[in-house]
Parts: structure tokens; sequence; C-alpha cells
């Protein structure tokens, strides 16, 4: 990942996504409990929720306060309450946006999922992602709205 023209909240998410990739988290070890505050259920939004907060940028539960956003569609409505969720029709994402998920069973089985982004090169993106088929996950697909039900981003604050 070429990182000359990332800003610093970007390099800090993609220095924290090496560093779990590297411990092959998978789950419910350690790591996974972590990501999730020892709460045993599907963990891509917790991962998400904890690389935010690790690089810097934390998210806010609009229940319950704290840190850990667990539920996709949470999440999603989390960032359009802060203006920050662009539809994925018409949006080129960025390194650390968040790919949200919904009505698919292509990464877990789930019906929503998200990840984050880590390279868009043309028409396709990186993402690394948790929970998918039970461990963290670098994939690289199509960027087109709707591939894997793919509905918008999460976009990192201005």
């Amino acid at each position: 990942i070429e990182e000359s023209k990332l800003d610093e909240l970007q390099k800090s998410i993609i220095r924290v996504s090496r560093e779990e990739y590297a411990k092959k988290p998978i789950s419910y070890d350690e790591n996974v409990l972590t990501y999730s505050n020892g709460v045993r259920e599907p963990w891509c939004a917790d991962y998400v929720s904890w690389v935010m907060r690790e690089a810097g940028s934390p998210l806010v539960n609009p229940n319950s306060g704290g840190w850990r956003i667990p539920g996709v569609l949470t999440l999603r409505e989390y960032y359009k309450s802060k203006g920050r969720f662009k539809d994925a029709a018409g949006y080129t994402p960025k390194v650390g946006d968040v790919a949200i998920y919904v009505n698919t069973s292509s990464f877990n089985m789930s019906r929503q999922h998200t990840n984050i982004v880590l390279k868009v090169d043309g028409a396709k993106i990186t993402t690394i992602g948790g929970n998918e088929y039970g461990r963290l996950r670098v994939i690289t697909q199509e960027l087109k709205p709707g591939v894997k039900g793919l509905v918008g981003y999460g976009v990192l604050p201005q």
C-alpha cells in the first residue's frame, strides 16, 4: 500500500490493520474477544470499531455512548447521523473508509457486513474485514454498488 499520499489517520488505520492481520485472529480467540469487549457475537463491526479507536478516530455508539458499535445497521446509522455516509453509487472510496454491505451472505452467512478499505485501484478495492468466514481477511473485489450487497461507505472525519 502506497502511503506517501495518505494523511496521518489513514496511515494509522493501515498500521493497526497490519498489526492485527499479523496476529491471524479467528473466532473467538483472545484477539477477537478484545475487539468485542469479551462478547461472543458476529464481530465484523466490532473489528471496525476497535480499529478506528486504536487508530485515533473512535466511534461513539448512539445507544451506549461507548466506543464499540457491534451492529452493522447501527454503524450505518451512526455514519448517517454524522453526515459521513456516502452511497456506493457515485462515490469512490478512500483508504480508511468503512464499506457497508446489507442483505448479503457473501462474507459470513449474515445479512449485514462491514470492512475497511485499504486500497483503491481503478475498479477494484482491497479491504480488511473481521469475521469473514470466522477470521480476519484481506480481499480484493470489484468496486461496484450492489456487489456483495455493497450499499455505501462510512467516511473518515474531515
